[in-house]
């Protein structure tokens, strides 16, 4: 165990990109688990991932706007291809979701199986390297956040299925390459979950703080014990939000006649 205050200045880059990601993860989670289509955020994530390891084999700067483009197209094209699929067999969408997931996945070992560093690349997307984010990697996210989040305002509920599908691309885009695939679909689905006891009107902003606080324990826990940020960070997010939906569960039972 070591840990040195001034080392706060060294995971402030990786909790502002979890605070990003919340900001369009949350609303967005709340919104799949109203559309029942909740692994959805890992096919389009393993989708994003799939694109990004194929601008990988092509060369292509791991960080410049070139990658990013390629994670985006691929996102999309599997947004168009899951409102397809929807419109067409919609009452096997979850299941359909699943098989898109598990062919991204394996389409993934299949690109790395003869590259000498595959599993080394497949695990940083996949848990991803937030603890290595700067502050220049942040100006992309911030702008799609921007975006996303005015579209959530200017349009709501009138979000076409479509729209919704290619927003949704959108914003796991700008959050794969910064957070990995697990913490994309945690901070999508965990805090959503950990409120859905609560009013209405209050469960968008205490899904918000559990995010800010899960991030912030996982990552100075990570610190402290020198483990992985990611998977302490998904530890964390779900054992506060138990208890969130616990005390929301007790005055729920407390209010009922």
């Amino acid at each position: 165990m070591n840990f040195d205050p001034q080392d706060l200045s060294l995971i402030a880059p990786a909790f502002l990109a979890g605070a990003l990601v919340l900001l369009t993860h949350v609303p967005l989670g709340a919104q799949v688990l109203k559309r029942g289509i909740v692994f959805i955020d890992l096919a389009i994530a393993q989708i994003a991932a799939l694109g990004v390891i194929v601008a990988g084999l092509m060369d292509l700067e791991p960080h410049g706007w070139q990658m990013q483009a390629a994670a985006g197209v691929a996102a999309a094209l599997g947004a168009l291809l899951l409102n397809w699929t929807e419109k067409r067999w919609a009452e096997v969408q979850e299941a359909q979701i699943g098989v898109v997931f598990v062919l991204a996945a394996t389409g993934s070992l299949l690109l790395l199986a003869n590259n000498p560093h595959g599993g080394e690349h497949l695990r940083d997307l996949l848990s991803g390297q937030i603890l290595w984010v700067n502050y220049a990697q942040l100006m992309f996210p911030a702008l799609g956040s921007v975006f996303i989040l005015a579209m959530l305002r200017l349009f709501g509920q009138r979000l076409s299925r479509l729209g919704f599908y290619l927003l949704f691309s959108l914003a796991v885009t700008t959050s794969v390459q910064l957070v990995g695939v697990y913490l994309v679909f945690a901070s999508l689905i965990i805090p959503s979950l950990g409120v859905r006891n609560y009013r209405t009107q209050k469960r968008l902003p205490y899904a918000f703080l559990t995010g800010l606080i899960g991030y912030a324990m996982g990552l100075l826990l990570s610190m402290i014990f020198d483990l992985p940020s990611s998977a302490l960070i998904v530890w964390c997010l779900s054992l506060l939000a138990s208890v969130v939906y616990s005390v929301g569960q007790k005055a729920v039972e407390r209010s009922a006649p």
